[in-house]
């Protein structure tokens, strides 16, 4: 198990955290799409503002190593969890786990819902996320399958 801490996101981390997102969906996740589909997912080109936006809003939390960003994960207050990537040389190490661990329980909501890809599927369905829809999502004419699930929580 690799000794990686959890921080809050600070809007420095922006940039980087775009290049993970990059990188991870170029390597990872090229294994369940074609090099078409990951070039309309991830463009190598975004808007920072409108992320760090976002990422203010959202709880978010970032994995480290020794001050380099190996994770990160963000949710709303409606138990939405909007992205969840590991750096490609960090994965099966517990980083998911932990980031998603983190953030359902920052939230008090009856369920967490989440739009995964068919690369994360498995992770969500070990963690208790059922697919509540298989959907293709368009992205300049190039079509994504990805799956809507849900997880219910049960709070004492």
């Amino acid at each position: 198990m690799t000794e990686f801490k959890l921080r809050k996101y600070k809007s420095t981390d922006c940039s980087l955290l775009y290049r993970l997102f990059y990188d991870t969906v170029h390597t990872i996740n090229r294994q369940d799409y074609s090099k078409e589909q990951v070039n309309v997912w991830a463009t190598g080109t975004t808007d920072l503002e409108k992320w760090d936006q976002s990422f203010q809003e959202h709880d978010t939390v970032v994995a480290e190593i020794n001050g380099t960003i190996i994770g990160f994960g963000d949710m709303d207050s409606s138990g939405y969890l909007d992205r969840l990537y590991v750096h490609k040389d960090y994965q099966r190490q517990g980083i998911a786990t932990a980031i998603c661990d983190h953030l359902e329980q920052a939230v008090h909501v009856p369920k967490l819902t989440t739009h995964t890809s068919i690369t994360a599927k498995p992770f969500f369905e070990k963690r208790g996320y059922q697919v509540v829809k298989e959907q293709n999502v368009e992205r300049q004419g190039v079509l994504l399958t990805n799956f809507i699930m849900e997880k219910p929580i049960f709070h004492l």
